[in-house]
């Protein structure tokens, strides 16, 4: 059982999350504007967090630049807007999922299960190293020259399959079926902005060449040794 905190300012919408979770076993706490749903987040120790991004008070996205601060809580995004600028945002900010509304209960819920199952105690790998990073997915640890890396599930699952198969270039479309799921619709720019959020958080733990792109063809690791 998980702990979630639904935050969003329609009532209703929260009354059908809370059945719908509280059906699939889990805790829920509740807030309906974004400064009480970061308040919540700090101080509840929740496992994921539903996030509406048009917030009053605080938007989601702010909410969620603002717990990414201290936080890698799991957050899926839910919203009214479908604009492709406003997922490649919300993944650039450490989202782990978007669904907009209208939305199936059930399916939400089945993405809530499969993000909590991807940051959960029972991972696929451990143990993978590549130069001065490694990655223990069992503990949820990535470090680099023994300092620990923050990173979200998302970018943890892209490290991964990478550091899986160090000398293989997989192209875009291999990621993407295999971190996200084969029936997951995502755009190049929102794989990018997970990449490109990877390899900053590597490069300012000083491993600056950690994953390369071969043009034309994929990404594949880099020698990752320091500088």
């Amino acid at each position: 059982m998980a702990k979630i905190l639904i935050v969003d300012d329609d009532a209703q919408i929260r009354d059908v999350l809370r059945i719908t979770l509280k059906q699939a076993g889990h805790e829920v706490i509740e807030a309906g504007d974004g400064a009480e749903g970061l308040a919540k987040a700090r101080n509840g120790k929740v496992d994921l967090i539903v996030l509406d991004i048009g917030l009053p008070e605080m938007d989601g996205l702010q909410v969620c630049r603002h717990l990414r601060e201290q936080s890698e809580t799991p957050v899926l995004f839910l919203t009214a807007r479908d604009d492709e600028i406003d997922r490649v945002l919300a993944f650039e900010l450490g989202g782990d999922d978007y669904v907009s509304k209208p939305f199936s209960p059930r399916e939400l819920a089945a993405r809530i299960k499969a993000i909590l199952k991807r940051v959960g105690p029972e991972p696929a790998k451990a143990g993978l190293s590549r130069g001065v990073l490694k990655l223990d997915q069992e503990r949820h640890l990535c470090t680099v020259s023994e300092e620990p890396v923050a990173l979200t599930g998302r970018e943890m699952d892209l490290l991964a399959h990478l550091m899986a198969r160090p000398e293989h270039v997989a192209t875009k479309a291999q990621l993407v079926d295999s971190v996200y799921g084969p029936s997951f619709h995502i755009s190049d720019r929102t794989l990018d902005s997970h990449l490109r959020n990877l390899r900053a958080k590597l490069a300012k733990a000083g491993c600056h060449e950690a994953i390369e792109t071969v043009h034309g063809v994929g990404i594949r690791m880099g020698a990752c040794q320091s500088r």
